[in-house]
């Protein structure tokens, strides 16, 4: 439980069912772990509404401590990713490496425990399914029925162990409907505004600035791609995304981010928010991690490749595409050593090195992996 309102409403669905029920909340983060002071425990306030509702559902809580954990799997691998230029997607490391690693390792879910689940106020869906007639069902990262908060990119990343005890009771629900039993129930949090962002920036303003306190400053010049010329200065590459707008006065147009050169330290811009030179028609993608990890898709290695989509960021539609896997490494336990060649449909604006790639086959996520290289 976070303390929200969609973890809340869980819990209680939870509880009027036959479940022997317990909560638990994870504290990830806490800013006074980089000032040294009392000041800043954004946290304790979560945990104080996941107390109140555990006490309205009279269902045992407790909090674990997974701020090291996160430090040393989320944050740090990031933060070494953001200082070289490329765009990685925490909340998605954070569900894997965190939600549904360093807390399932905690919780008393294994194999000696079968009838163990692991629920969670995800906006994802579930469904078993039996590959072939000789073969044990096996389970499926589905979309939200609320297209609007699906969250299955965010899980793209989770093992089919990890997805086989998990339990998504919100994912057929409407936001608003969920809203709406928050209020039946007379739950604490029904009216609790929604979080957004990365857990460790929170409220204290841009991102970029948060960076600035973790990575010394690297200056170097922002270039137009169209004449060459130098147009400003950045402090360092993670200060912008690819796609972009820039934040630098005196220019004519407005320019956006369309390359980062990290062997020269330079951001490539170019005018206007449409140009062609912000659009890619393929990419690469490295360290892929199929769910079903013994059963990536047959037509991987057909000349014509796999038809699925593609998502690249959390709020997009995702988009046509056609997958091939670029060398012939079959073996599960070198599945993340596999490159894979995704080629859009349509030309696609503003992907960028690191960011996270994920596909589907329909409603059902079948992975993802990362972005290494765009044409």
């Amino acid at each position: 439980m976070s303390g929200g309102v969609d973890s809340s409403v869980t819990a209680k669905l939870l509880a009027d069912q036959d479940f022997d029920l317990s909560a638990v909340f994870m504290r990830n983060w806490d800013t006074r772990d980089e000032s040294g002071t009392d000041r800043g425990c954004e946290w304790e306030k979560d945990w104080e509404d996941v107390q109140r509702v555990c006490k309205v559902l009279d269902i045992p809580c407790k909090m674990i401590d997974l701020s090291k954990d996160y430090w040393n799997r989320v944050f740090e691998p990031s933060l070494k990713l953001w200082e070289t230029g490329v765009t990685p997607n925490p909340d998605v490391w954070c569900n894997k490496e965190i939600k549904f690693g360093a807390l399932l390792e905690r919780l008393p879910i294994s194999p000696t425990h079968p009838n163990s689940w692991f629920a969670t106020g995800h906006y994802a869906q579930k469904r078993w399914r039996t590959p072939s007639p000789s073969s044990e069902p096996r389970p499926q990262l589905l979309r939200a029925h609320d297209s609007t908060k699906d969250q299955s990119f965010y899980l793209s990343s989770i093992s089919e162990a990890g997805l086989r005890r998990a339990l998504f009771p919100i994912g057929h629900l409407e936001k608003s409907q969920v809203r709406e039993l928050a209020r039946q129930f007379k739950l604490p949090t029904a009216e609790r505004q929604e979080s957004m962002g990365l857990c460790f920036v929170g409220e204290r303003g841009r991102f970029s600035k948060f960076l600035s306190s973790y990575i010394p400053p690297n200056p170097g010049p922002v270039r137009n791609l169209s004449t060459g010329r130098t147009v400003g200065e950045h402090q360092g590459l993670w200060e912008y995304t690819i796609g972009e707008k820039t934040r630098i006065s005196g220019l004519l147009s407005k320019m956006y981010v369309v390359r980062k050169d990290i062997p020269s330290n330079t951001i490539w811009v170019v005018s206007g928010a449409d140009n062609p030179s912000l659009y890619c028609s393929e990419f690469q993608v490295v360290q892929f991690s199929w769910i079903w990890a013994d059963r990536p898709p047959a037509r991987l290695d057909d000349p014509n490749g796999y038809p699925a989509s593609v998502k690249f960021r959390h709020r997009m539609t995702d988009v046509g595409c056609t997958v091939w896997r670029s060398d012939a490494e079959t073996d599960a336990d070198e599945a993340s050593n596999e490159l894979i060649t995704i080629e859009f449909d349509e030309p696609q604006k503003a992907v960028a090195p690191g960011q996270v790639a994920a596909l589907y086959n329909g409603g059902w996520c079948l992975g993802c992996g990362v972005i290494a290289e765009t044409s």
